[in-house]
C-alpha cells in the first residue's frame, strides 16, 4: 500500500510553518518564512504556498501526492465555509483563505482554530493519544484552548468554541484583553506569571528573585520558578499562587467536561513536576468527582509546536468524522 502524505501548516501572527506529514503522524520535512503582518490576505496565501512547496520538496514528494493541506490560524475560522471571520492577530476580516488557496492549488484546502489545531494533533499523535474525550490547554501569552469531543474537534455553533483562558476565576482580577475581569487568561498565562513575579519583585526589592532579575535584565516566566528552587520565599509564593489559579481553571474544565485527559502545553510546562504535582494535589482534592474510581488523567503535551502542524494536516480526517 502506498503511504498518504498530508500538508499541516501553522499560521501565526509571527511565522508560517508547513510540514509534510505521513499518515503515521510522522512530520517528514517544515519550511518556514515570516507572516509580515498587517497585509492583504492574498500575499500571506501566496506565502503559504511557497512553504508548502519548499516542504514538499524536502521532503523528496510531489505536491500531486498531498491528499490536502490543513492550516491551523489565530481567530474564528469557520471551517465549514472555509472563511477566517476573524482574527485580530492578522487583521482578517471575513477573508476567504479556502477559495484563495483553492486558486493557487489543486489540493483540497481546510482550515480551524490553531488552538483547535493544536489539540486534535495531541489527540492523534501526542499525550492525548488514545483518548476519547481530550480537553488540551495551552499556556503561552494567553491561555488557549481546544476541546476534543468522541474523537472530533468542538467548535460550537459559530466555531468560535473553545475560548477556555476566557472564563472568568476571580471577578476582582486584573483586566483582560478581552475586556473582562480575572479570566483564567490573566492569571494562569505565561504573561500572568510573568506579571506577578514583576509585582513581588516591586513590593520585595530585596529578595533573591529580585536580585536575579537585576542580573538578568528582565523578568522571564521561568525566574520564579528558578528562584524558588534557590529557597526564595517571595519567589516560592509566587509559583504556589499561580499553581492554585492554574489549578482552579483546570478543576473547572474537568468538572465541565470529564475527559479522559487534560492536557496542558506552553513553555511554563518545561517546570515539569514542579508544576505538575502540586496541580494534580488540588484538583483531586477539589473535583466533583474527587470520590469517583475514573478521574481524569492531567498530562503535560509532548508534540510541543509540532502538534499543530499534526493535527492541521488532518483537518480533513476530522471533517470526515
Amino acid at each position: 500500500m502506498n503511504m498518504k502524505y498530508y500538508i499541516g501548516v501553522d499560521l501565526g501572527g509571527t511565522n508560517i510553518v508547513a510540514g509534510v506529514v505521513d499518515e503515521k503522524y510522522n512530520i517528514l520535512s517544515k519550511a518556514s518564512t515570516k507572516t509580515k503582518t498587517p497585509r492583504p490576505g492574498e500575499e500571506i496565501c501566496k506565502d503559504i504556498v511557497a512553504v508548502v512547496m519548499q516542504a514538499t520538496v524536502a521532503s523528496g514528494i510531489s505536491i500531486s501526492d498531498i491528499q490536502s493541506i490543513g492550516i491551523g490560524t489565530p481567530g474564528i475560522a469557520n471551517s465549514d465555509d472555509g472563511i477566517i471571520e476573524y482574527s485580530c492577530n492578522l487583521g482578517f476580516y471575513n477573508f476567504d483563505m479556502v477559495k484563495t488557496m483553492r486558486e493557487m492549488t489543486d489540493v483540497p484546502v481546510f482550515i480551524e482554530n490553531d488552538a483547535n489545531a493544536a489539540a486534535y494533533g495531541e489527540y492523534l499523535a501526542g499525550s492525548a493519544k488514545n483518548a476519547r474525550d481530550a480537553v488540551c490547554i495551552t499556556l503561552g501569552t494567553g491561555v488557549g484552548g481546544g476541546i476534543i469531543i468522541d474523537g472530533k474537534i468542538y467548535s460550537g455553533f459559530n466555531f468560535a468554541g473553545a475560548e477556555l483562558g476566557h472564563t472568568v476565576i476571580d471577578p476582582n482580577g486584573p483586566e483582560c484583553t478581552c475586556g473582562r475581569k480575572g479570566c483564567f487568561e490573566v492569571f494562569s498565562s505565561a504573561t500572568g506569571l510573568i506579571r506577578m513575579t514583576k509585582e513581588a519583585v516591586e513590593l520585595s526589592p530585596d529578595c533573591l528573585m529580585a536580585k536575579m532579575s537585576r542580573e538578568e535584565g528582565k523578568v522571564s516566566g521561568k525566574l520564579s520558578f528558578q528562584a524558588m528552587r534557590e529557597g526564595c520565599p517571595v519567589a516560592k509564593e509566587v509559583c504556589e499562587r499561580y499553581i492554585r489559579y492554574l489549578a482552579l481553571g483546570i478543576t473547572n474544565m474537568i468538572n465541565i467536561f470529564q475527559p479522559n485527559v487534560l492536557c496542558i502545553g506552553g513553555g511554563v510546562c518545561n517546570e515539569g513536576d514542579a508544576l505538575l504535582n502540586p496541580v494534580k494535589e488540588i484538583v483531586k482534592r477539589d473535583i466533583y468527582t474527587r470520590n469517583s474510581e475514573k478521574n481524569t488523567e492531567i498530562v503535560i503535551a509532548s508534540l510541543g509546536n509540532d502538534a499543530g502542524i499534526i493535527g492541521a494536516a488532518f483537518l480533513g480526517l476530522n471533517k470526515r468524522k
